[in-house]
């Protein structure tokens, strides 16, 4: 017989795997409706979140190729969603900042997302939403953890055996 903790961990890694994949979804829509790549609105997002983000910074949180980012932020400048400014600290250093008025566009999509999900957290009690929060920091490290793996191993490997 099941123990009922069994049975949860099974129910739990399901739905996790279908909220990831709804989330994917969610962001492609998001992407397409911004004009952007899905890629270029995920780097999108890791410089809005830290309101700055040089190339070698979003290569290493996204795990793409210099290059690769390079290419990211020609198109997100071109689409106008950052400028490149001379970091003031060192003016060696380019970073990508946002442009504050291409968020109106991001806040007509996650606006209703964002009320939506706060009606969902307001059915959960302070301790319940601290548990979710424990939940999902840990889960963000280790995927975290699991991609770098991923990556590392993909260094090393011949291309053509991924094939």
């Amino acid at each position: 017989m099941e123990r009922e903790s069994d049975r949860l961990h099974a129910e739990l890694l399901e739905a996790s795997k279908q909220l990831s994949t709804e989330t994917v979804m969610f962001h492609h829509a998001a992407a397409a409706r911004l004009g952007l790549h899905i890629t270029d609105h995920k780097c999108l997002e890791f410089v809005l979140s830290r309101g700055k983000a040089t190339a070698g910074q979003l290569a290493q949180w996204s795990g793409l190729t210099t290059g690769a980012i390079t290419g990211v932020l020609n198109r997100l400048e071109k689409a106008g969603y950052i400028k490149r400014v001379k970091d003031p600290s060192d003016l060696r250093v380019v970073c990508a900042v946002p442009l504050p008025e291409r968020l109106g566009a991001l806040g007509e999509i996650f606006g209703p997302l964002g009320a939506a999900m706060g009606e969902l957290y307001g059915r959960y009690s302070a301790r319940e939403l601290e548990a979710m929060l424990d939940y999902m920091t840990r889960a963000r490290r280790i995927l975290q953890g699991q991609a770098a793996q991923l990556r590392a191993a993909d260094a090393g490997a011949d291309p053509e055996a991924r094939r």
